[in-house]
């Protein structure tokens, strides 16, 4: 009688969750319909975040830059070259680990700082059209139907054109985890989990500013930027009056990989513009990494600021920079006397 009366009690139990299931299932089955709806739509897309602006840290001062360009005689014209992906990362199924899309980035930096850009990207469509109207095959829209004309020195040139590539993007520079683990002495007692992990990498480019009329490289700028991601999970696991309850929750965040990319141009174009202008980043809210700790450096003339810019560059390249003169290893046996 017990074992039947027992018995019985479990399927009661038993049947609970299964008719979750179902309902849950049903639920489920309700947000896509096989037949399309009135709009045309099997479902409706989940989602209603906004379109926004797609700005980095140092966008703001871009901007800022922007005032001080409509200072000048006139905005310096520029154009963008390649700015191709150098780090041959690549994935089978996922393609390319960095964006393909720099050149663009860059275009949208520029246009920030209210440089006048010329088009050299992409100019298939002008060319064609030049094809056309030297062919007399275009016309201007005009009631007499007359053919557009094409004029020498139509095009304004550039001053100088943008060019580079992302050079670097090296996985996991340093990781940290942590686990810890509790349970009750009990067989049947409650047992938690939690863990921490968190990792670093980076990304890097490499551009040039180079004088269209002369070829000559007015400017380089190499930056790298670390990227962050943290991964955090927690869990419970319990018997329960007899039911057993096993909770998990967790979260992953990496810090996006093609923004960072955006955000290193940003800041070399900052960089450039503010040497060809004479302005110091300072006054647009910048700070210069080659600068003295706590001081900015003033902006001088342009071939001054490449100049002091070949000095600070020299003195990081030297490998010996803060070396102590001791030798921390002078007392350790030499290599050849501990063979020996």
């Amino acid at each position: 009688m017990n074992k039947t009366h027992t018995t019985g009690r479990a399927r009661r139990f038993a049947a609970k969750p299964l008719a979750a299931l179902m309902a849950a299932a049903t639920m489920l089955g309700a947000c896509v319909s096989p037949v399309a709806g009135s709009d045309g739509r099997y479902a409706v897309p989940i989602g209603t975040a906004p379109v926004v602006s797609n700005e980095t840290p140092y966008s703001a001062s871009l901007r800022c830059m922007a005032g001080h360009m409509m200072s000048q005689r006139r905005p310096l014209r520029i154009a963008v070259g390649q700015i191709a992906d150098y780090t041959g990362k690549e994935e089978y199924e996922g393609g390319r680990r960095v964006t393909q899309g720099a050149a663009l980035m860059a275009m949208s930096a520029l246009a920030k700082t209210g440089a006048a850009l010329v088009e050299r990207f992409d100019t298939s469509v002008a060319e064609l059209e030049l094809k056309y109207a030297n062919n007399r095959l275009i016309g201007n829209g005009t009631p007499d139907q007359s053919f557009r004309t094409i004029t020498a020195g139509q095009f304004p040139g550039s001053d100088f054109y943008l060019v580079g590539g992302i050079t670097e993007l090296n996985y996991n520079i340093r990781s940290v985890g942590a686990d810890a683990f509790g349970s009750d002495p009990a067989e049947t007692g409650a047992k938690g989990q939690m863990g921490y992990k968190a990792y670093v990498m980076n990304v890097a480019i490499d551009m040039r500013l180079v004088n269209t009329n002369t070829l000559e490289v007015v400017d380089v700028i190499s930056y790298q930027k670390q990227i962050i991601g943290r991964e955090i999970s927690a869990g419970v696991f319990d018997f329960l009056n007899g039911t057993i309850i096993d909770v998990g929750v967790g979260e992953r965040a990496l810090e996006p990989i093609q923004l960072a990319v955006r955000t290193v141009i940003e800041r070399g174009v900052l960089e450039m513009i503010s040497r060809q202008i004479g302005v110091d980043p300072a006054s647009c809210g910048g700070k210069d990494p080659l600068a003295a700790e706590g001081e900015m450096r003033a902006p001088p003339p342009v071939k001054r600021a490449i100049a002091d810019r070949r000095v600070v560059e020299a003195k990081r390249a030297d490998p010996y920079a803060g070396y102590s003169s001791s030798d921390p290893n002078a007392d350790l046996p030499k290599l050849r006397d501990s063979v020996d």
